[in-house]
Order: structure tokens, then C-alpha cells, then sequence
């Protein structure tokens, strides 16, 4: 990252296989590019083992009489029965936690929280980009690496995290974390919390893949190598 801002990309010329040059930026420091691949293969361990943990009880209301509230393909769930879902959870809560927590403590030491977090000034851009990518609308001038509906997502998943940790501990341990359990509403109203919360994740999740398919494939490429081919310092948005 650059100077004043820091929140522009590097950009450089190189030279392609075809012998044309072209601008190349470096959208993406490696330990952005760890995180992001460690953090989406534990949210998916997570969401898969957690499935299999509900299944051995899966309502919200009480046990006698049980009303199922869902029911899941054993393809979609991760360890086999309860304590096999148990010990994969335990096991990725930790990597996710450690990684999430590396995640935001280089945000906020380089700076690139700033590119990131959703602000009231972001609001007005949400709706013109919502136009764009799910009514066909023309494309908003984009000025930021980011754009605002983007900033809203990546923020939103921040938060996200936060609460499956918070839910999880209540779940985990009501008893410790009593008052936790007690400002969600009771151990029930916490495993309801936590559960919204994974479907928030598999929305977010859907809607991630959906704009990196619409976005072509040196966006995925960047995510692996850090670096972006046919970057246009005309349009600086980071997909």
C-alpha cells in the first residue's frame, strides 16, 4: 500500500506472457490473503459441524414435545454424530478466533480498516450499487477501493463473527457465562441468536461467491497471488 493514503493499491507495469504491457496492482499483503482462506475454510468446518451438533436436537421450543425445525441432508453436516460435530467445532472455534483476531489487529495497524469500515457517509452509495448488481442499473463512479455495498457486507461479517463468538461462549457454558446467556434472553434464546447468525453467514457467504463469479476470474487470482492484472487506475475499486 501507498502513501498518503495508504488505501490505494501498488500499481505496477509488467510485462504479459504475449509480450504486451499491462498495469498490474497489489490489492491483496499476504497475511490478508492467509486469513481470508483460513477464515472461509473454518466458517464452513464451523457451519457443517454445527449442523450436525443441531441435529441431535433440532427445535427451538421444548424438548417433550419436539417439533422438528428443520431437516438436513446428512451430506451437509461434518463429524458423524454429536460428538464428532463437538470436537470439530471446538477445534475450528480456535482457528477461527486466532485468525480473526490476527485479521483486525493488522486492519488497524496498517490502516486498512480505513477502506473497509462501513461509515453513515457510505449509506447513500448502497442503494445505486444494489441498482447496479441486482437490477441491471448503470454502474455508480466509485472513487474508494471499496465500494459502499461492499463496506457494508465486510463490516456486516465483522460483526458477525463478534456474535457467533459471544453466542457460542453462552451455548458453551451458560453457567459461567450466565450473564451473557441472561442479555440474550436465556440459553434458548441464545442457540436461536447463534443459529440466525450462521444463516446470516450462509447469505453472506452466497452473495461473496456470486460477486466474485460476476467479477471474472483475475479477481480470484488476486486473492491467491496478491496481485491483479489489467488494473485501471481509472476505476479503483477492489473486487
Amino acid at each position: 500500500m501507498n502513501g498518503d493514503a495508504g488505501l490505494r493499491p501498488e500499481v505496477v507495469q509488467i510485462e504479459s506472457d504475449s509480450g504486451r504491457v499491462e498495469r498490474a496492482a497489489y490489492e491483496h499483503p499476504l497475511v490478508i490473503r492467509w486469513c481470508h482462506w483460513i477464515l472461509g475454510v473454518s466458517i464452513l468446518v464451523l457451519i457443517f459441524s454445527g449442523w450436525q451438533i443441531f441435529w441431535a436436537f433440532p427445535s427451538f421450543g421444548p424438548k417433550i414435545p419436539q417439533h422438528d425445525f428443520i431437516h438436513l441432508p446428512q451430506a451437509l453436516m461434518l463429524g458423524g454424530w454429536l460428538a464428532g460435530g463437538l470436537q470439530w467445532h471446538f477445534t475450528f472455534i480456535w482457528i477461527f478466533m486466532i485468525t480473526g483476531a490476527a485479521y483486525l489487529a493488522y486492519q488497524l495497524a496498517s490502516g486498512r480498516y480505513r477502506m473497509l469500515l462501513f461509515t453513515p457517509a457510505d449509506l447513500p452509495g448502497v442503494w445505486p450499487m444494489v441498482r447496479h448488481y441486482f437490477l441491471f442499473g448503470p454502474k455508480p463512479p466509485i472513487a474508494q477501493p471499496y465500494n459502499a455495498l461492499q463496506k457494508l457486507a465486510y463490516t456486516m461479517a465483522i460483526g458477525l463473527g463478534i456474535l457467533a463468538v459471544l453466542t457460542g461462549m453462552a451455548l458453551y457454558n451458560p453457567v459461567q457465562f450466565s450473564l451473557l446467556a441472561a442479555l440474550m434472553g436465556g440459553f434458548h434464546w441464545a442457540r436461536v441468536w447463534h443459529f440466525a447468525v450462521m444463516a446470516a453467514f450462509v447469505m453472506f457467504i452466497a452473495g461473496h461467491v456470486l460477486m466474485v463469479a460476476l467479477h471474472g476470474w483475475k479477481n480470484f487470482v488476486s486473492m491467491l497471488t496478491g496481485w491483479k492484472r489489467g488494473y485501471d487506475s481509472a476505476d479503483p475499486q477492489i473486487e
